[in-house]
């Protein structure tokens, strides 16, 4: 009788045990995102991936750098399940190598370069050629691999006569490794001046003020976008959170942060129509050997 007892007991354990891991609930929670992400939206996406978590019970793990160390990790890793680089550019190469689902793109939102300095402007720089004074101390980011140091380059070789790039070069304390470290160069006193992003003032309104471009000197608008990794493993889920960055709660989260929603209003706080993304190819002098 002992006997038939206790089989019986663990056969209710079983199938409590079955019944408990089928449910949808737990199934939910036991599930996760990984996103490789550009430091371009830093701020507003490590917010949004704690509001899907919250609202959904899916925890969202995301790995930030530069969009191009980023996008060879999620290669070399065989691993993540969606591709945020920081602008079009990162998103091209990724669909040249095949590793995400180009059906799945979809723009997020949209930036515009500019000049970071420290609140205040100490240095009194009002252009792009202010960067050229001697003195200064001016950092980009890596050009090799982050895409707003690819921004900073096309402006420089665009804009510059080679005498004042080579007073800009002299100027260059550092390449930073992602966008994160070029707005921090500015928020540390590090650097007087970065060429960045214009919404780098507001990840740190108290340390960080943009000096607007020339509009004649913004060359294209960059944007954000997002696409499902060929290695994920939960290509609906990966949707799922796809979706809520473009649903009004999503987007809210980057408004928060002074993001673009769209390439109109980018061209209006420029004063001009312009492109919008495109690829930038490196000259071989601005990579690092």
């Amino acid at each position: 009788m002992n006997r038939k007892l206790v089989l019986a007991a663990v056969l209710i354990n079983v199938v409590s045990n079955l019944l408990f891991f089928a449910s949808p609930q737990v199934c939910l929670a036991a599930d996760s995102l990984m996103v490789f992400a550009g430091a371009a939206s830093k701020p507003p996406t490590e917010e949004a991936a704690k509001a899907f978590e919250e609202k959904t019970g899916i925890k969202v793990d995301v790995v930030f750098g530069g969009s191009g160390y980023v996008l060879s990790q999620m290669i070399l890793g065989k691993k993540g399940d969606l591709y945020f680089p920081g602008s079009s550019d990162y998103m091209e190469v990724a669909k040249k190598k095949g590793v995400i689902f180009p059906e799945t793109e979809k723009n997020i939102v949209y930036l515009v370069p500019a000049i970071n300095v420290q609140k205040g402007n100490p240095k009194n720089i009002k252009a792009l050629k202010d960067l050229t004074r001697s003195g200064l101390k001016v950092a980009i980011a890596n050009p090799e691999g982050v895409c707003v140091g690819a921004y900073a380059v096309e402006l420089v070789e665009s804009f510059f006569t080679p005498q004042e790039k080579e007073a800009f070069r002299k100027n260059l304390i550092n390449y930073t490794e992602s966008c994160e470290k070029t707005a921090t160069a500015i928020s540390l006193k590090a650097a007087d001046a970065v060429i960045g992003w214009r919404v780098f003032q507001y990840w740190d309104p108290e340390r960080i003020e943009t000096i607007p471009l020339d509009k004649s000197q913004v060359i294209r608008i960059g944007y954000i976008p997002i696409a499902i990794s060929k290695s994920t493993s939960n290509r609906p889920l990966a949707q799922q959170f796809i979706d809520f960055l473009l649903s009004e709660d999503g987007k809210k989260i980057f408004r928060k942060y002074q993001y673009f929603m769209s390439a109109d209003e980018a061209a209006a706080w420029i004063g001009e129509k312009k492109p919008v993304g495109g690829e930038y190819v490196i000259p071989q002098e601005w990579i690092k050997k």
